[in-house]
């Protein structure tokens, strides 16, 4: 674009040139004859304007041959000087001169760039917009006018960060930008050196990197679609056949969050029937067998049977499944699977699908609107628990717990896990499986039960069963094994063995996952009050 400015400039200066030189060539060529009526440089310069205009008054007129040859270049050249003006009028309101215009009378707001526009951008973009009715929304390429336009305001300029970043001269926020689509951080043009300018980038990954030193922040569309699920749609107490067809990187989230989270009681017999590529995903988490019946349903404990056979051929299965699970990664494979499974087969559980694309009478999950939204992309709603989690350890522990911010991946792993079961531990606790989020008055209800119930041993005793059952489960997806003393970089831990073979102490070390829910309510209240602001601080603060 810069390029294009010093084009016209230099045409503008070529032309002004030519203009004086005939100019003057007209001024002393016909101001030596008398019976002309240009003596004076305004005289030349009012017959020029009149020329070129095409307006002719013929109250001067060159009289001299030379004159007239002047004359008659200004005459040929009058219309083409006319179709220049034209033209740069209509490319400077065409172009990106008056997104620029209105770029630099707003710099005091907030701009949040996209170097895409695609459905995930449009999607974000408009959730950001119903947040903030002032953002000023940029995508970083020419619009293509086949699509549809925008139903927001925003500009489009095909310019790269850096030159954002200029335009807006440090001026309010920092600038914020968003990678769309998958690992666009290392294959973008536009993501070329975002490492070194003052802005926060919000990449989509495949990867299980949360951030990199400094401003880049990662964010996970599978994880959050996986997390989001097992919110909303939790398992009952009596659901113990459950199939998951698809094992793409939604598969993969799904399982790995049901792993994590799906802890109802402790002598629980869940069964999960997985059909897809297992084979990568038994290789990378060989320990899973240390929790789960592998490929049997097992007699006591949850299990995990990777299917060989494709799922066309498990009548059997489907007709028995509590709960099927639709979740292949092409939304198009996914609807054509649910349909074959609608018209063939026998179903006397629930059928759901992962898509994007709503339809009445399908129970549906992962839509772009449920996952591109701000509070999610910008990890102020699913981790809001995870980090009141880590802060009541910053208090119990000062000086042995870093702020969230400063947490490695598992470590960060480990408080979403745990802080995801709150919900289950609420759940249990007030006997209604519906409860949606960690609500502080409600965090408060559930502590007063586990008071109440953990005065009786056998209750006290299974309290203590779930929560090891949570952590060891977390620990073996995690590929930690058992060790005399804990050793975080060969994942050894002298607790990772089975419930009975525990210590008093280590038993008694359970209690305190469920003694958070009464100082969890407390902080809840204050760092949802006050979560907006702290991520304000957190963009504006010096790496």
């Amino acid at each position: 674009m810069k390029k294009n400015h010093r084009t016209l400039f230099a045409a503008v200066v070529i032309a002004a040139i030519l203009y004086i030189i005939l100019l003057f060539a007209l001024l002393t060529v016909e101001s030596a004859d008398p019976a002309s009526g240009i003596h004076t440089l305004s005289d030349a310069f009012w017959y020029t304007i009149v020329t070129i205009s095409t307006v002719g008054y013929g109250d001067v007129t060159p009289v001299t041959e030379t004159g007239r040859h002047i004359g008659m270049i200004f005459l040929i050249f009058s219309m083409g000087i006319y179709l220049t003006l034209i033209g740069t009028a209509v490319s400077i309101f065409t172009s990106e001169a008056i997104p620029l215009i209105y770029l630099s009378l707003n710099r005091e707001k907030d701009w949040y760039y996209f170097a895409d526009f695609g459905v995930e951008s449009n999607t974000l973009a408009r959730d950001i917009v119903r947040e903030d009715s002032d953002a000023i929304i940029i995508f970083g390429e020419k619009r293509s006018e086949k699509g549809e336009a925008p139903d927001y305001s925003c500009v489009f300029l095909n310019i790269s960060p850096k030159y954002i970043v200029e335009r807006k001269k440090g001026k309010g926020r920092r600038v914020r930008v968003f990678l769309m689509q998958e690992n666009d951080i290392g294959r973008n043009p536009h993501a070329f050196g975002l490492e070194t300018l003052p802005v926060v980038v919000y990449a989509r990954t495949q990867s299980g990197q949360d951030s990199l030193p400094g401003n880049i922040n990662f964010f996970h569309s599978y994880d959050c679609c996986a997390r989001h699920y097992w919110i909303d749609h939790p398992l009952d107490f009596d659901e113990q056949q459950i199939v998951l067809i698809g094992f793409g990187d939604y598969g993969r989230a799904l399982l790995k969050r049901a792993i994590m989270t799906n802890v109802l009681y402790s002598t629980q017999r869940i069964v999960y029937h997985i059909f897809g590529d297992t084979e990568s995903f038994q290789k990378v988490h060989p320990h899973l067998k240390d929790v789960f019946s592998i490929d049997e349903e097992g007699r006591t404990g949850d299990s995990l049977i990777f299917h060989s056979k494709s799922w066309e051929e498990s009548h059997e299965i489907i007709a028995r499944a509590n709960r099927i699970i639709v979740c292949d990664d092409s939304v198009d494979r996914g609807w054509h699977i649910y349909w074959q499974l609608k018209r063939y087969y026998v179903i006397t559980g629930r059928l759901q699908l992962r898509t994007n694309r709503c339809a009445k009478g399908v129970d549906y999950f992962g839509t772009d609107e449920q996952i591109y939204t701000a509070r999610e992309v910008l990890k102020t709603a699913l981790n809001e628990a995870a980090i009141a989690v880590n802060e009541l350890y910053r208090k119990t522990k000062p000086g042995k717990t870093l702020e969230w911010r400063q947490l490695d991946d598992f470590l960060k792993e480990s408080k979403i896990a745990q802080a995801d079961h709150v919900l289950i531990k609420m759940r249990i606790l007030l006997d209604y499986a519906y409860i949606r989020e960690v609500d502080s008055g409600l965090c408060a209800k559930a502590y007063w039960r586990y008071l109440t119930m953990s005065r009786h041993p056998l209750a006290l005793e299974e309290y203590r069963k779930l929560e090891h059952l949570r952590w060891m489960r977390f620990y073996a997806y995690n590929n930690w094994q058992y060790g005399e003393k804990r050793d975080s970089v060969r994942k050894l831990h002298p607790m990772y063995v089975p419930y009975e073979q525990l210590t008093e102490q280590q038993k008694q070390e359970r209690d305190n996952a469920w003694h958070l829910l009464e100082p969890l309510s407390g902080e809840l209240q204050y760092l949802v009050r006050d979560m907006k602001e702290r991520f304000l601080i957190e963009d504006n603060s010096n790496e």
